[in-house]
Order: C-alpha cells, then structure tokens, then sequence
C-alpha cells in the first residue's frame, strides 16, 4: 500500500473519531472534489486491506460503481469481456449513442461530456407511443424501447440497469437475426429474470460489462458509463 493512500486511510479514521464524541456529531465541510478524492483513496485502501486485486485496465468502473453504491461486492461481481472497456472507449470516440432503460440512469450520465465526441443518451421508456404499443401488444415497455433503439442509425451502447425484459429483447433480436448491439452494459437489479437475462449475455460473443447475481441498478448503470467516459 503506498504511503499517500495510507495516510488517506489514517485521516479517515481520525475524522470518524473526531465526529463520533459524546457531545454530537460534528460534520467536516468539504468541497466536491475533496470528498471524490478522498473517497476513492478509502476505497484503494479498503480493496487493499481486504487482499482483493482487480485489473488496472477496469479498476475506474469497479471502483466507481463501489463509490456509487458502498457496496465492495462489485470488486468479484463485475464481468468484463475480453477488451470491453477499451471497445466501448472506441465506440463513444467515434460517437456512438447510449441508450438507457430507465429516465434515472439517463440523468446520471455525464451528457456534455459524451456530447463532446459526437454522442448522445437516449431513453424511450417514458414515450406515450412506447406506453401505448406495449399495452397493446402485452409486453413490457422496455422490450418496445429495445426495438426502438434498434432503429437508430449510428453505434449504440446499451446501458441496463433496471429492466431484465430489455436485456431479453435484445438477445431475443440477436438470435433471429435482426439487430446486434456493439456494447451491452447489463447491471438490472431484482428477483425475476435478472440473473438469467445477465447470463445471456455472459455467455454471448457481444462485449459487455455484466454484474453477475441480483445487485445492479441504474445508478450503477450510469456509474459504469462515466468511468469510462471519464477515461477519455
């Protein structure tokens, strides 16, 4: 552990000490980048303590999507296909859209930045004629906004974090033939569905980046999506 991060770790246990005292909680002002700093420098030493050693080439989206949610579990959970990170870095260079399942994942990307490189974030879940054509046809919503995604004419990189049906749309389009996404981030949360509709794709040659079991979530989601773009 170098020297920098351990003294990081000491001055976090001195500020716990200090705030936890008989007469109240005291809390330290900080500005925003002081607090991100910090933050990861606790969780470089927290991995290390623990003897958990992740590849540097996907340490940013591990150890942000860890920032993002207090959870370390992601450090063992996230899959990685072979080069994923530097084929989705490529992708947004030569700006490609994302498109996400959830209207919370769309405002938890960095937009301006991806903007930058010709990009843009889509997301069709809350469209009158999506909500209307799924009811019609009995399906979910997401697996509409799946098809509609399918029609943009540029790259696109999918960013799931809610909605397993739309991880199964997508996989359902791949095998008739009819659409294959360059990028799938595949991180939905939940009981039904989740784990099967992950391992689709784990088992696909479509490059990804895919939290194994139940836990995910569209903030994870939007995490993964600015680590990399924070990369660039």
């Amino acid at each position: 552990m170098s020297e920098e991060i351990r003294a990081e770790e000491i001055r976090a246990e001195e500020i716990r000490s200090e705030e936890i005292r008989s007469e109240g909680i005291r809390v330290e002002e900080l500005r925003p980048e002081e607090i991100e700093r910090r933050s990861f420098a606790i969780i470089t030493g927290e991995l290390e303590s623990a003897g958990i050693r992740i590849d540097e080439a996907y340490a940013p989206v591990i150890k942000r999507c860890i920032h993002t949610s207090a959870d370390f579990d992601y450090a063992k959970t996230l899959v990685f296909s072979e080069g994923a990170v530097e084929i989705a870095k490529k992708l947004i260079l030569g700006g490609a859209d994302l498109v996400t399942d959830t209207n919370m994942a769309l405002a938890g990307i960095n937009k301006k930045k991806l903007s930058g490189f010709g990009g843009r974030v889509h997301c069709f879940m809350a469209d009158e004629d999506v909500a209307a054509e799924a009811k019609a046809r009995g399906v979910t919503r997401a697996a509409v906004s799946m098809e509609r995604a399918a029609k943009l004419d540029k790259d696109v990189i999918f960013a799931i974090g809610n909605a397993p049906t739309a991880l199964m749309k997508l996989y359902e389009m791949m095998e008739e033939g009819r659409y294959t996404p360059r990028f799938v981030i595949g991180v939905p949360v939940g009981f039904v569905n989740v784990v099967q509709a992950k391992e689709l794709f784990l088992a696909s040659a479509v490059p990804h980046i895919i939290n194994r079991g139940r836990k995910g979530g569209s903030n994870i989601a939007a995490a993964i999506c600015n680590a990399i773009l924070y990369e660039l």
